[in-house]
Formats: structure tokens, C-alpha cells, sequence
């Protein structure tokens, strides 16, 4: 596995749990209405798109690396 394969997981996995987090955050502000959880779950989902951005713009510069 090429450390572009690694990246691109570790990527894919890290945009997986900010959003996660975000949605559970977001969750928790809606049952208890707490501005911290709004926070958080705006941060992380803000987070999550940062790196989704960053995914996109890291597959285009390396599209000439194989992932072997």
C-alpha cells in the first residue's frame, strides 16, 4: 500500500467522523438546547468540509502517483 493509499484512507476516515461528530453534536443541541453542542457541531461539520475540500484538491495534484 503506497503512502498515497494511506492518505487518501486516513482522509476519507477523518472526514467520516467529523461529520459524525457534527451530526451528533448538532443532535444534542436539538434535545438539550446547550450552546456548547452548537459549537462543536458546527466546528466539526465546518471541519468536515474543510477536509473534504482538501481531499478533492490532494486526489487532483497526485493523480499521477499510482496507489501500488
Amino acid at each position: 500500500m503506497s503512502l498515497k493509499a494511506i492518505h487518501i484512507v486516513l482522509i476519507i476516515s477523518s472526514i467520516l467522523l467529523a461529520f459524525g461528530f457534527g451530526a451528533f453534536e448538532l443532535h444534542r443541541y436539538q434535545s438539550g438546547r446547550e450552546m456548547v453542542d452548537l459549537v462543536l457541531g458546527a466546528g466539526s461539520s465546518v471541519a468536515g468540509l474543510a477536509l473534504l475540500i482538501y481531499g478533492f484538491f490532494f486526489l487532483k495534484k497526485t493523480r499521477h502517483i499510482s496507489y501500488l
